[in-house]
């Protein structure tokens, strides 16, 4: 069942994808914001479809700790679920990515209207410069910075190594914070095609002020705060299935 499950799920996406990008490319001349939420209907829409073919239900937890104004929102990465419900979740929010996900042929075009800060990850600190200076153009447009400060997919119950990037553009804008952990990997392992039926759970938490602190201060405060939740929410999903 799970894997008749998923197959439907990506059938589907493969179905839905070409005439959305059809549209997305029509939509290429409008503003910033708007275009973003148009953009972002197709993210929500595999989103809402892994509720109602895989059984992937959400619940937000802190949904009020989302302020008015934009932020560096740093979240734990164990899954593809979190990239695509998180444009259900939060406000208008760019990527911080690669740039070789620009020469992608129609994704390359697709993302590149999404608004992201891409970076060459090789060139050091040029490549920092460019996040923390494009980061203020975005933040001017009304745009969250949304970044995996882990670089990639973690499996759930280990932990990465956490990159200052995120931090450094709060400590250089003056934004602040906000430390998003959640529990999708255990429905959604990456690297796998088989899902699992259940709720993930998403605990937003309060935004941390970068005023006075390092980026390295700053990022210990995310990853004690984010490692600390994902253990609850891993513990609590233990205990629950063992009842």
């Amino acid at each position: 069942m799970s894997f008749l499950r998923a197959l439907i799920y990506y059938l589907l996406l493969v179905v839905i994808v070409v005439p959305y990008w059809v549209m997305v490319m029509c939509v290429a001349w409008m503003p910033r914001i708007p275009r973003w939420k148009f953009i972002a209907g197709w993210p929500r829409l595999s989103a809402w479809l892994a509720i109602y073919v895989l059984g992937i239900r959400c619940e937000v937890r802190g949904r009020e700790n989302i302020p008015a104004e934009p932020v560096v929102i740093l979240s734990k990465h164990s899954s593809a679920w979190e990239t695509l419900a998180f444009s259900g979740i939060f406000p208008p929010h760019v990527y911080v990515m690669k740039r070789e996900l620009l020469w992608i042929p129609f994704l390359g075009m697709g993302l590149a209207l999404f608004s992201p800060i891409f970076i060459n990850r090789a060139d050091g600190k040029n490549a920092m410069r460019r996040m923390v200076e494009i980061g203020k153009e975005r933040f001017a447009q009304g745009f969250n910075i949304m970044i995996f400060p882990e670089g990639t997919r973690i499996a759930v119950g280990k932990r990465g190594k956490y990159k200052f990037g995120g931090a450094v553009i709060a400590v250089q804008t003056g934004a602040r914070v906000l430390p998003v952990a959640h529990n999708a990997g255990l429905l959604w392992p990456r690297n796998s095609f088989l899902k699992r039926p259940g709720k993930v759970t998403v605990v937003i938490g309060e935004p941390i002020s970068s005023a006075g602190l390092t980026p390295e201060q700053l990022m210990r405060k995310v990853e004690d705060w984010i490692e600390n939740q994902v253990e609850l929410l891993v513990r609590a999903e233990g205990e629950k299935n063992a009842a």
